[in-house]
């Protein structure tokens, strides 16, 4: 016979985790067996099992199975990255490295994630690329509810807290609060899937803490969870961190803190490969400015109160119905319930419990008090809202524990299967009545859901989101026109030369799947047309120069970057600003826009295809020899913010462009504190010729060194030069070189700082082998695997039995490795 589960509630006083001071004493009858650990386990995994089918079906599962590429969202654009991956990065072994496909060229997977791009190429060797990439989407979202289930069955805690943390991890899923923050489907559907994925190793991994600080065991297992975590999505590596802290806090021991000082650094260095060169070169992180969520300037303090509360905690009224018996909607406050919920964890003392609260306590605090800066506020509320969800799963499961102790012993068992399967129902009525997809539901004339005297007037919109994403941009009716233009881009550069292109940004471009839709242009054909708008806004320094230009070039432009001197549409400013960054194409969609580059001299229309118009720009060469020295700023620049302030005025005033301020460079350049006040030094131009550009390598030709040459492709401190002195970073953010030979090659190489990081990932990978041959850590203290196992007891009528008692000793064997 198995083991049953350790207690929801504190452990007996003869437990190893038991509070001596607080625990009353046992009955005589306190070790009996009550409980039926298969039913147990067959209730847990249909619980499970059917949280997961429940949400694979929402998202449109045939769908996900057709042979088209996703859209919708940041996800039309995430397309590109696995693609390049598998093509460029894994043939060279690198895992990441430079692009010139977006933005003039930026460090790919420098500052944004790995692991799920990898994981979508390696299914992608037995699927199709857009099924690959989309099961890979969805997989954070199918996992979560697993994941908490783990949670609750790492942490030691007794049915049925388990299967109604996962059926709380659904909830979190479906609540529509918020949909770009992460965690949750509409999140996820637009585009931040790898959040979600970190999200569910951050819960495994807390489960791995709150076991190892009881048994002393998965030390191995937590450091590798928690370094994927980490090299998955940031942010949630946060939660990880601080929830591990929590959990020690709560179960204070010499073993745990021995165990979590050994785990955690050997997690953190396994992931040192890419966090020290993400934490060291983050001056070159492009900050997009959002701006911290706070209350209104003119609210009071009990407005300023309430807003935090409904920001913090869950505060859709998707929980609450109408019953028309009642006569107004009766309203059940999730906020309401979830501070019940934490009342009661409080008050029974629950390890657990106590853990989520003070998290769910340090996450509010957090994003009240958080500053203004490169971690936004918002972005710490998906934790506090998943927590709220799974406080008041945990306080379902304790209450339903406790009624049970206080029936006679044949009726607990039931009463605890039947409490969790209500508790189950009455969840998937509060998922499913938005989604209208209850048996028997029906939505009447009026547009309201009905089903069995419950109605909903709402309509969920995560289904119809799912279906726009996963018909892909081959499924749009817009496909026709956006497969032209693609088509006629890639003869345009079969035909003119590849080439950057500078597209007319319109929201309206959201019917070919996503207004992000033309970054895909290097995608369709294969790198010879690169966009200069793509992605990941924060890991090119070429942003905001990019939406400066998207401004004057289009009549509807996003302007995505806070902060930035924005003016109207101005065509001359704008093709001049192509010519300097040395963009080949302009496409043009609104009538304004076709009008006014019909008219400009230095655009000459090559092509049509649906509403675009596409023109090729004269004089906008990669490579060009400079005829001024830079001016050296003065005050050199610190992060990239201080660059932006220094050179935005610079990039709209033609006057200037003569003259390129500079971050560092020889002491013979003039030096200046801003292009206005810079001595300009004319130099004799030199003719540069042969210019090659490829993925991580441009050469080229000059007649002549010792004449400063610009280099029209992105500054990134791993660029080294060949022939030349330099480089260094030039407005607007490129490189400038002074040729020592006439033929100079630049290349994208490994910064020592990588080096450095790789070798500390082998000490982690050295320390986990480490960890298993170790084994479990002992102790001076008691710990669980050493104390008698529970008597085997036939599941009978005995009367008296308390369920409350019954600890399980650890699971498997004493010495398990990891």
């Amino acid at each position: 016979m198995s083991l049953p589960d350790p207690p929801l509630w504190p452990a007996p006083p003869d437990h190893p985790d038991a509070d001596h001071e607080t625990t009353p004493p046992a009955r005589p009858d306190e070790h009996v067996v009550d409980e039926d650990r298969t039913l147990h386990a067959w209730v847990t995994f249909g619980v499970v099992a059917a949280c997961v089918v429940f949400t694979f079906m929402q998202l449109q599962p045939s769908l996900i199975l057709r042979d088209t590429l996703p859209n919708g969202g940041d996800m039309g654009a995430h397309v590109w990255t696995p693609a390049f991956l598998r093509d460029h990065l894994l043939p060279d072994w690198r895992l990441t490295g430079w692009t010139n496909d977006w933005y003039a060229g930026f460090p790919v997977l420098r500052f944004y994630m790995v692991p799920p791009m990898l994981a979508i190429v390696v299914l992608d060797l037995v699927l199709p690329y857009g099924v690959a990439f989309k099961l890979v989407a969805v997989s954070g979202a199918l996992a979560l509810p697993v994941a908490a289930w783990a949670f609750g069955r790492l942490a030691g805690l007794a049915f049925p807290a388990p299967p109604l943390l996962a059926v709380a991890a659904v909830a979190f899923l479906f609540h529509r609060d918020y949909s770009i923050y992460g965690g949750n489907l509409p999140s996820t559907l637009a585009g931040e899937f790898a959040f979600t994925i970190s999200l569910c190793l951050a819960l495994v991994y807390l489960g791995l803490v709150a076991n190892g600080l009881r048994t002393g065991r998965h030390r191995a297992w937590a450091a590798v969870v928690v370094a994927l975590c980490a090299l998955t999505h940031v942010i949630p590596l946060i939660f990880a961190v601080v929830g591990a802290f929590v959990l020690l806090a709560v179960h204070p021991t010499r073993r745990g803190l021995a165990w979590l000082a050994t785990s955690a650094p050997v997690g953190a260095l396994l992931a040192m490969w890419w966090l020290l060169p993400f934490w060291w070169q983050r001056s070159h992180l492009n900050d997009m400015g959002w701006e911290k969520t706070l209350p209104p300037a003119s609210a009071g303090w009990t407005e300023r109160v309430g807003f935090w509360i409904t920001f913090i905690l869950p505060d859709e009224q998707r929980w609450l119905l109408d019953l028309p018996l009642v006569g107004p909607p009766l309203r059940l406050d999730l906020v309401i319930l979830v501070l019940a919920a934490a009342v009661v964890l409080v008050a029974g003392r629950q390890r657990i419990g106590l853990a989520l609260v003070t998290l769910l306590c340090i996450g509010s605090v957090a994003v009240v008090l958080v500053p203004q800066g490169r971690l936004w506020n918002a972005r710490l509320t998906p934790f506090t809202h998943l927590l709220a969800y799974l406080i008041v799963a945990l306080a379902v499961a304790l209450v339903v524990r406790r009624a049970a102790a206080m029936v006679p012993l044949r009726f607990r068992d039931p009463l605890r299967v039947g409490g969790a399967l209500a508790a189950v129902l009455a969840a998937a009525v509060v998922v499913a009545l938005p989604l209208h997809q209850l048996p028997g539901g029906r939505t009447g004339s009026d547009g309201v859901y009905r089903w069995m005297g419950l109605e909903s007037a709402e309509k969920s919109y995560i289904p119809g989101w799912a279906r726009w994403n996963f018909t892909g941009y081959q499924g749009k009716e817009a496909w026709p026109e956006f497969e032209d233009v693609l088509l006629t881009m890639e003869g345009v550069g079969d035909d003119h030369g590849c080439g950057r292109a500078m597209w007319e940004y319109d929201r309206e471009l959201d019917r070919y799947g996503t207004p992000m839709a033309m970054m895909l242009l290097p995608h369709f054909t294969d790198g010879c047309i690169a966009s200069m708008e793509g992605l990941y806004f924060e890991s090119a320094t070429m942003t905001p120069f990019h939406f400066l230009n998207q401004s004057v070039l289009s009549t509807a432009p996003s302007r995505a970057q806070r902060g930035l001197p924005y003016r109207d549409s101005d065509i001359d400013l704008g093709v001049g600003q192509l010519q300097m960054m040395g963009v080949r194409y302009y496409l043009a969609l609104s009538q304004e826009m076709i009008d006014a580059a019909s008219r400009h001299p230095d655009l000459t229309e090559l092509a049509r295809s649906g509403p675009w118009v596409v023109y090729e720009v004269a004089d906008a060469p990669l490579v060009e020899s400079l005829t001024h020295l830079p001016a050296v700023l003065a005050d050199p620049p610190r992060s990239n913010e201080d660059w932006i302030e220094a050179t935005e005025d610079w990039f709209q005033a033609p006057i200037a462009w003569d003259l390129h301020l500079a971050a560092d460079g020889p002491e013979s350049w003039p030096r200046a504190a801003s292009y206005g006040e810079a001595t300009r030094v004319p130099v004799e131009p030199v003719e540069v010729s042969d210019v090659v550009l490829e993925d991580d390598r441009i050469s080229f030709r000059v007649s002549e060194p010792g004449v400063p040459v610009l280099v029209k492709v992105s500054h990134f401190p791993n660029w080294e030069a060949d022939g030349a002195d330099g480089p260094w970073r030039v407005s607007p953010s490129f490189m400038v070189v002074v040729p020592t030979d006439e033929e100079v090659t630049l290349r994208y190489g490994t910064h020592p700082v990588e080096l450095g990081g790789w070798l500390l990932t082998l000490v982690g990978v050295a320390g986990v082998v480490l960890l298993v041959r170790w084994g479990r850590l002992g102790t001076d203290e008691p710990a669980e695997a050493d104390e008698p196992e529970a008597p085997d007891v036939e599941h009978g009528d005995d009367e008296g039995r308390d369920e409350t008692t019954l600890d399980a000793p650890s699971r498997g064997r004493p010495d398990s490795p990891t």
